[in-house]
Protein backbone atom coordinates (compact mmCIF):
# COMPACT_ATOMS: atom_id res chain seq x y z
CA UNK A 1 0.00 0.00 0.00
CA UNK A 2 1.56 3.28 -1.07
CA UNK A 3 1.56 6.29 1.23
CA UNK A 4 -0.61 8.20 -1.24
CA UNK A 5 -3.50 5.80 -0.76
CA UNK A 6 -4.67 7.55 2.39
CA UNK A 7 -6.39 10.13 0.17
CA UNK A 8 -8.21 7.58 -1.99
CA UNK A 9 -10.63 6.61 0.76
CA UNK A 10 -12.83 9.26 2.36
CA UNK A 11 -12.02 9.66 6.05
CA UNK A 12 -13.98 11.36 8.79
CA UNK A 13 -13.73 11.72 12.51
CA UNK A 14 -13.44 13.92 15.56
CA UNK A 15 -10.43 15.91 16.69
CA UNK A 16 -9.91 17.95 19.81
CA UNK A 17 -7.30 20.71 20.30
CA UNK A 18 -5.87 20.94 23.78
CA UNK A 19 -3.27 23.20 25.31
CA UNK A 20 -2.73 25.95 27.81
CA UNK A 21 -4.78 29.13 27.42
CA UNK A 22 -3.67 31.36 24.53
CA UNK A 23 -1.84 28.64 22.64
CA UNK A 24 -3.85 29.44 19.51
CA UNK A 25 -6.46 26.67 19.64
CA UNK A 26 -9.48 28.74 18.67
CA UNK A 27 -7.59 30.69 16.01
CA UNK A 28 -6.50 27.39 14.50
CA UNK A 29 -10.08 26.09 14.56
CA UNK A 30 -11.24 29.17 12.69
CA UNK A 31 -8.38 28.94 10.16
CA UNK A 32 -9.21 25.30 9.37
CA UNK A 33 -12.95 25.84 9.11
CA UNK A 34 -12.51 29.06 7.19
CA UNK A 35 -14.98 31.09 9.23
CA UNK A 36 -15.09 32.48 12.72
CA UNK A 37 -16.94 30.01 14.89
CA UNK A 38 -14.84 29.36 17.98
CA UNK A 39 -14.61 32.35 20.22
CA UNK A 40 -11.07 33.65 20.48
CA UNK A 41 -10.03 35.78 23.38
CA UNK A 42 -6.73 36.51 25.02
CA UNK A 43 -8.17 35.36 28.30
CA UNK A 44 -8.14 31.86 29.75
CA UNK A 45 -11.39 29.92 30.06
CA UNK A 46 -13.53 31.75 27.57
CA UNK A 47 -14.65 28.63 25.75
CA UNK A 48 -17.49 27.05 27.71
CA UNK A 49 -19.31 24.98 25.15
CA UNK A 50 -18.25 22.11 22.98
CA UNK A 51 -18.34 24.09 19.77
CA UNK A 52 -17.70 21.84 16.84
CA UNK A 53 -16.15 23.35 13.79
CA UNK A 54 -16.55 21.24 10.67
CA UNK A 55 -13.72 21.09 8.15
CA UNK A 56 -14.88 19.95 4.71
CA UNK A 57 -12.27 18.71 2.24
CA UNK A 58 -12.55 16.50 -0.86
CA UNK A 59 -10.94 13.56 0.88
CA UNK A 60 -12.04 14.08 4.47
CA UNK A 61 -14.31 15.70 6.99
CA UNK A 62 -12.88 16.67 10.35
CA UNK A 63 -15.15 17.63 13.21
CA UNK A 64 -13.29 19.90 15.60
CA UNK A 65 -14.47 19.60 19.16
CA UNK A 66 -13.52 22.63 21.18
CA UNK A 67 -13.58 21.60 24.83
CA UNK A 68 -13.47 23.96 27.76
CA UNK A 69 -9.87 23.99 28.95
CA UNK A 70 -8.70 21.43 31.45
CA UNK A 71 -8.05 23.01 34.79
CA UNK A 72 -7.95 22.18 38.44
CA UNK A 73 -11.57 22.70 39.50
CA UNK A 74 -12.27 25.17 42.31
CA UNK A 75 -16.02 25.56 41.93
CA UNK A 76 -18.96 23.38 41.02
CA UNK A 77 -18.83 24.89 37.54
CA UNK A 78 -15.15 23.93 37.30
CA UNK A 79 -16.00 20.35 38.20
CA UNK A 80 -18.76 20.19 35.59
CA UNK A 81 -16.46 21.57 32.93
CA UNK A 82 -13.82 18.98 33.76
CA UNK A 83 -16.37 16.15 33.55
CA UNK A 84 -17.37 17.47 30.14
CA UNK A 85 -13.73 17.44 29.08
CA UNK A 86 -13.21 13.88 30.26
CA UNK A 87 -16.22 12.68 28.26
CA UNK A 88 -15.05 14.51 25.17
CA UNK A 89 -11.50 13.13 25.25
CA UNK A 90 -12.58 9.53 25.32
CA UNK A 91 -14.88 10.04 22.33
CA UNK A 92 -12.56 11.72 19.80
CA UNK A 93 -10.26 10.04 17.25
CA UNK A 94 -7.34 12.46 17.56
CA UNK A 95 -6.18 14.78 20.33
CA UNK A 96 -3.92 17.56 19.06
CA UNK A 97 -1.74 19.16 21.73
CA UNK A 98 -1.04 22.82 20.88
CA UNK A 99 2.18 24.39 22.11
CA UNK A 100 3.32 27.81 20.86
CA UNK A 101 6.71 28.16 19.15
CA UNK A 102 7.56 31.27 21.14
CA UNK A 103 7.28 29.82 24.66
CA UNK A 104 9.29 27.13 26.36
CA UNK A 105 7.44 23.95 27.35
CA UNK A 106 6.40 24.39 30.98
CA UNK A 107 4.71 22.52 33.83
CA UNK A 108 1.26 23.50 32.48
CA UNK A 109 1.96 21.74 29.17
CA UNK A 110 3.30 18.65 30.93
CA UNK A 111 0.27 18.52 33.21
CA UNK A 112 -2.13 18.67 30.24
CA UNK A 113 -0.28 15.91 28.36
CA UNK A 114 -0.28 13.75 31.49
CA UNK A 115 -4.05 14.32 31.99
CA UNK A 116 -4.80 13.51 28.36
CA UNK A 117 -2.78 10.30 28.47
CA UNK A 118 -4.60 9.24 31.64
CA UNK A 119 -8.10 10.13 30.41
CA UNK A 120 -7.75 8.78 26.88
CA UNK A 121 -4.88 6.32 26.71
CA UNK A 122 -6.06 4.80 23.41
CA UNK A 123 -6.63 8.06 21.52
CA UNK A 124 -4.08 9.10 18.86
CA UNK A 125 -1.95 12.04 20.02
CA UNK A 126 -0.60 14.69 17.69
CA UNK A 127 1.63 17.69 18.42
CA UNK A 128 0.97 21.11 16.91
CA UNK A 129 3.58 23.84 17.26
CA UNK A 130 1.57 27.05 16.81
CA UNK A 131 2.55 30.67 16.14
CA UNK A 132 5.60 29.78 14.03
CA UNK A 133 5.39 33.24 12.44
CA UNK A 134 6.62 34.72 15.73
CA UNK A 135 10.07 33.10 15.79
CA UNK A 136 12.94 32.12 13.51
CA UNK A 137 13.43 28.71 11.88
CA UNK A 138 15.98 27.50 14.42
CA UNK A 139 13.60 28.11 17.30
CA UNK A 140 10.79 26.32 15.44
CA UNK A 141 13.08 23.33 14.88
CA UNK A 142 14.06 23.23 18.57
CA UNK A 143 10.43 23.38 19.63
CA UNK A 144 9.48 20.55 17.25
CA UNK A 145 12.11 18.36 18.90
CA UNK A 146 11.00 19.37 22.40
CA UNK A 147 7.32 18.66 21.66
CA UNK A 148 8.23 15.34 20.09
CA UNK A 149 10.11 14.36 23.26
CA UNK A 150 7.16 15.46 25.40
CA UNK A 151 4.57 13.41 23.48
CA UNK A 152 6.66 10.35 22.66
CA UNK A 153 7.96 8.76 19.45
CA UNK A 154 4.55 7.66 18.08
CA UNK A 155 3.18 11.20 17.85
CA UNK A 156 3.63 13.31 14.71
CA UNK A 157 4.36 16.99 15.25
CA UNK A 158 3.26 19.69 12.79
CA UNK A 159 4.33 23.37 12.83
CA UNK A 160 1.65 25.94 11.85
CA UNK A 161 0.80 29.62 11.80
CA UNK A 162 -2.98 29.97 11.86
CA UNK A 163 -2.74 33.76 11.56
CA UNK A 164 -0.64 33.56 8.38
CA UNK A 165 -2.33 30.39 7.11
CA UNK A 166 1.03 28.60 6.90
CA UNK A 167 0.92 24.80 7.02
CA UNK A 168 -2.78 24.77 7.92
CA UNK A 169 -3.58 22.44 5.01
CA UNK A 170 -0.66 20.20 5.93
CA UNK A 171 -2.16 19.87 9.40
CA UNK A 172 -5.59 19.09 7.90
CA UNK A 173 -4.01 16.30 5.82
CA UNK A 174 -2.06 14.85 8.75
CA UNK A 175 -5.15 14.79 10.97
CA UNK A 176 -7.24 13.31 8.13
CA UNK A 177 -4.71 10.51 7.62
CA UNK A 178 -5.25 9.42 11.24
CA UNK A 179 -9.04 9.28 10.93
CA UNK A 180 -10.99 6.10 10.28
CA UNK A 181 -12.38 5.55 6.79
CA UNK A 182 -16.04 6.41 6.62
CA UNK A 183 -18.66 8.80 5.25
CA UNK A 184 -19.10 12.46 6.16
CA UNK A 185 -21.11 13.09 9.32
CA UNK A 186 -22.47 16.47 8.20
CA UNK A 187 -23.70 17.84 4.88
CA UNK A 188 -21.23 20.05 3.03
CA UNK A 189 -21.72 23.70 3.88
CA UNK A 190 -22.45 23.20 7.56
CA UNK A 191 -19.71 24.74 9.66
CA UNK A 192 -20.88 23.86 13.15
CA UNK A 193 -23.57 21.77 14.79
CA UNK A 194 -24.04 24.25 17.63
CA UNK A 195 -27.55 25.63 17.83
CA UNK A 196 -27.55 29.24 16.69
CA UNK A 197 -28.51 30.49 20.15
CA UNK A 198 -25.35 28.98 21.64
CA UNK A 199 -23.18 30.66 19.03
CA UNK A 200 -24.96 33.98 19.57
CA UNK A 201 -24.49 33.73 23.32
CA UNK A 202 -20.80 32.90 22.91
CA UNK A 203 -20.22 35.84 20.56
CA UNK A 204 -21.97 38.25 22.93
CA UNK A 205 -19.92 36.84 25.79
CA UNK A 206 -16.71 37.29 23.81
CA UNK A 207 -17.57 40.90 22.98
CA UNK A 208 -18.39 41.62 26.63
CA UNK A 209 -15.05 40.17 27.81
CA UNK A 210 -12.94 42.06 25.28
CA UNK A 211 -10.65 44.51 27.03
CA UNK A 212 -12.12 44.04 30.50
CA UNK A 213 -9.97 43.55 33.55
CA UNK A 214 -9.61 40.07 35.01
CA UNK A 215 -12.52 40.20 37.41
CA UNK A 216 -15.14 39.19 34.86
CA UNK A 217 -14.34 36.06 32.82
CA UNK A 218 -15.75 33.30 34.98
CA UNK A 219 -18.55 35.45 36.31
CA UNK A 220 -20.22 36.19 33.01
CA UNK A 221 -22.93 34.01 31.49
CA UNK A 222 -25.11 34.93 28.53
CA UNK A 223 -28.58 33.52 27.92
CA UNK A 224 -30.56 34.18 24.74
CA UNK A 225 -34.13 34.78 25.91
CA UNK A 226 -35.90 34.96 22.59
CA UNK A 227 -35.43 35.53 18.89
CA UNK A 228 -38.37 37.12 17.08
CA UNK A 229 -38.76 38.21 13.47
CA UNK A 230 -40.04 41.80 13.16
CA UNK A 231 -43.67 41.85 12.10
CA UNK A 232 -43.24 44.66 9.60
CA UNK A 233 -39.87 43.39 8.36
CA UNK A 234 -39.38 39.62 8.19
CA UNK A 235 -35.67 40.02 7.32
CA UNK A 236 -34.90 41.67 10.65
CA UNK A 237 -34.60 39.57 13.80
CA UNK A 238 -34.99 40.94 17.31
CA UNK A 239 -32.62 39.07 19.62
CA UNK A 240 -33.12 39.52 23.37
CA UNK A 241 -30.14 38.46 25.51
CA UNK A 242 -29.47 38.53 29.24
CA UNK A 243 -25.93 38.94 30.55
CA UNK A 244 -25.62 37.51 34.05
CA UNK A 245 -22.88 38.64 36.44
CA UNK A 246 -22.32 37.77 40.09
CA UNK A 247 -21.96 41.23 41.68
CA UNK A 248 -23.36 44.74 41.18
CA UNK A 249 -19.80 46.05 40.70
CA UNK A 250 -19.42 43.73 37.69
CA UNK A 251 -22.74 44.92 36.32
CA UNK A 252 -21.36 48.47 36.35
CA UNK A 253 -18.25 47.32 34.43
CA UNK A 254 -20.28 45.58 31.71
CA UNK A 255 -22.64 48.51 31.24
CA UNK A 256 -19.92 51.19 31.39
CA UNK A 257 -20.30 54.92 31.81
CA UNK A 258 -23.79 55.95 30.66
CA UNK A 259 -24.15 52.57 28.96
CA UNK A 260 -21.35 53.20 26.46
CA UNK A 261 -19.64 49.88 27.03
CA UNK A 262 -22.80 47.80 26.62
CA UNK A 263 -23.47 49.68 23.36
CA UNK A 264 -19.99 48.75 22.08
CA UNK A 265 -20.56 45.13 23.10
CA UNK A 266 -23.86 45.12 21.21
CA UNK A 267 -22.32 46.57 18.06
CA UNK A 268 -19.37 44.15 18.03
CA UNK A 269 -21.53 41.08 18.73
CA UNK A 270 -24.20 42.13 16.23
CA UNK A 271 -21.69 42.28 13.35
CA UNK A 272 -20.39 38.79 14.14
CA UNK A 273 -23.86 37.31 14.53
CA UNK A 274 -25.14 38.88 11.32
CA UNK A 275 -22.13 37.44 9.51
CA UNK A 276 -22.97 33.94 10.74
CA UNK A 277 -26.75 34.12 10.26
CA UNK A 278 -26.61 36.05 7.00
CA UNK A 279 -29.48 38.25 8.19
CA UNK A 280 -29.87 41.60 9.95
CA UNK A 281 -30.53 41.55 13.68
CA UNK A 282 -31.34 44.01 16.43
CA UNK A 283 -29.70 43.10 19.74
CA UNK A 284 -31.42 43.91 23.02
CA UNK A 285 -28.93 43.39 25.84
CA UNK A 286 -29.82 43.46 29.53
CA UNK A 287 -27.43 42.90 32.43
CA UNK A 288 -28.64 41.12 35.57
CA UNK A 289 -26.98 40.15 38.84
CA UNK A 290 -27.34 36.48 39.82
CA UNK A 291 -25.47 36.27 43.10
CA UNK A 292 -22.70 33.61 43.13
CA UNK A 293 -24.28 31.66 40.27
CA UNK A 294 -21.16 29.55 39.73
CA UNK A 295 -21.58 27.84 43.09
CA UNK A 296 -25.31 27.30 42.94
CA UNK A 297 -26.49 24.09 41.19
CA UNK A 298 -29.98 25.51 40.57
CA UNK A 299 -28.66 28.64 38.88
CA UNK A 300 -26.05 26.66 36.93
CA UNK A 301 -28.83 24.53 35.49
CA UNK A 302 -30.87 27.60 34.59
CA UNK A 303 -27.89 29.14 32.77
CA UNK A 304 -27.33 26.02 30.73
CA UNK A 305 -24.49 24.25 32.56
Amino acid sequence: MSSGSSKDEFRSGFVCFVGRPNTGKSTLTNAMVGQKIAITSSRPQTTRHTIRGIVHREHAQLILVDTPGLHRPRTLLGQRLNDLVRDTYSEVDVIAVCIPADEKIGPGDRWIVQQVKQMAPKTTLLGVVTKIDKVGRDQVAQQLVAVSELLGPEADVVPVSAVKGEQVEVLVDVIASKMPEGPAFYPDGELTDEPEETLMAELIREAALEGVRDELPHSLAVVIEEILPREENEDLLDVHALLYVERPSQKAIVIGKRGTRLKEVGTAARKQIEHILGTRIYLHLHVKVAKDWQRDPKQLGKLGF
